[in-house]
């Protein structure tokens, strides 16, 4: 086989697609986040990033960074091993105490990132637990499928956030077998929010263990950042749920909160956590600041609300089509890959707005996006110049628009 060549066409034919990814580089500047600085060779200097999971700007957040500045002169730079053996450091321990209570859990357990937590919890809980099946919403993120995959489980695949048919798949299975429900809060292409209470109430009939993704709602949702869970008064009811520091906390990593003797199972049994490196401790200590601040702040989240609903509204009154959810995220429909990518590339060369376009295999093809993320940072200006670009450009890649009294 000619290897080189047959990666030259596979990359030729995502191309083609419109499917190829090209990466911005980016230099965020600290303190003024949402702009950064772009080195690319053609278009504005400065450009405004639309599309961060830094949902709440926490990552440019003056004690977020202070936290980090004293962990590193205390601690050095990285955690020196596994936790197993030598990384675990007081700045982990402080800040599993943390997640732990933000969730109303026994213990936490971290990970070095959102995807790993997923793929180790579940693939261990499924891999290990006799007998097991996981029933898995079609749509939870490639994480979660990748754990259930990798356990070799029985599993089963329910229609999205479709309790008549999730309902169906547990009274299919024997009363007495052991079940896990697999979900996610809120959906990140579509922004959609899963009934959590009544799929609560299901695993309760059925004898299942549930488990949740609070990826995209941690930080954001809930009196204190909880989560989904925690502003639908629902946590006690969850088995596990897992959360990212990437995203709202604004720094990096992944963890689970559960009981004591779950955690521990986790802790002592999955290879995603026992052979990985600890995240240095200076991340640690971040997060863990970033976190204390959201339990006590309800500022950036009510800012952040304010600022996706402005969005919302400017992009009808220009009938822009963007998918209408309850969450934070703002799926703009494109519906063509090439024309995706080519309205992306604009905003960027000609407009300084950094929106990466979302195609195939991340959504389905046909569905293509860009996916908006207003922060409590973007200035009522910003949101001035993000609006008008999408107007020109729809205008000039005749895309449809939906009329007002239609949306």
């Amino acid at each position: 086989m000619n290897y080189p060549k047959y990666f030259r066409e596979q990359l030729e034919q995502l191309r083609e697609e419109g499917n190829y990814r090209v990466f911005a580089d980016l230099e965020r500047q600290c303190g003024a986040f949402p702009s950064a600085f772009s080195h690319a060779e053609t278009g504005p200097e400065k450009v405004t990033v639309w599309c961060s999971n830094d949902y709440l700007g926490m990552g440019q957040n003056p004690n977020v960074l202070a936290a980090m500045h004293r962990a590193i002169d205390n601690c050095g730079a990285g955690a020196g091993g596994t936790r197993n053996i030598s990384g675990t450091t007081h700045e982990h321990v402080l800040l599993e105490r943390e997640l732990a209570d933000l969730h109303g859990k026994e213990a936490a357990l971290l990970f070095t990132s959102g995807y790993v937590s997923n793929w180790a919890a579940l693939g261990t809980l499924a891999s290990r637990i006799p007998g097991i099946t996981v029933l898995s919403d079609e749509l939870n993120h490639a994480s979660m499928i990748e754990g259930i995959r990798h356990s070799r489980c029985q599993k089963r695949i329910w229609k999205h956030n479709d309790l008549e048919d999730l309902e169906k798949q547990l009274l299919d299975l024997p009363a007495n077998a052991p079940k896990l429900i697999a979900f996610e809060s809120v959906y990140s292409m579509d922004g959609d929010i899963a009934p959590i209470a009544e799929i609560c109430d299901l695993a309760d009939r059925y004898g299942a263990m549930t488990y949740l993704d609070e990826v995209h709602a941690v930080g954001l949702y809930g009196p204190r950042g909880g989560g989904i869970a925690e502003r639908e008064g629902l946590m006690e009811r969850l088995t596990v749920i897992e959360g990212t520091l990437g995203k709202a906390f604004g720094v990096v990593g992944g963890y689970i909160a559960a009981s004591y003797d779950l955690v521990d199972f986790i802790r002592s049994f999955a290879s995603g956590f026992i052979f990985t490196t600890a995240l240095p401790p200076a991340v640690a200590a971040g997060a863990a600041a970033s976190i204390c601040h959201l339990k006590q702040s309800d500022k950036e989240r009510y800012l952040h609300q304010q600022r996706v609903r402005e969005v919302r509204d400017r992009l009808d009154a220009l009938g822009i089509p963007h998918t209408k959810n309850p969450s934070h995220i703002i799926p703009v429909m494109v519906g063509d890959p090439v024309k995706c990518r080519f309205i992306s590339d604009v905003l960027m060369r000609d407009y300084g707005i950094y929106i990466q376009p979302i195609n195939y295999p991340t959504v389905p093809k046909g569905t293509e996006r860009l996916r908006i993320t207003p922060s409590p940072v973007h200035s009522p200006e910003d949101v001035d110049r993000l609006v008008s670009a999408l107007g020109d450009l729809w205008t000039q890649c005749q895309l449809a628009r939906k009329p007002i009294a239609a949306q």
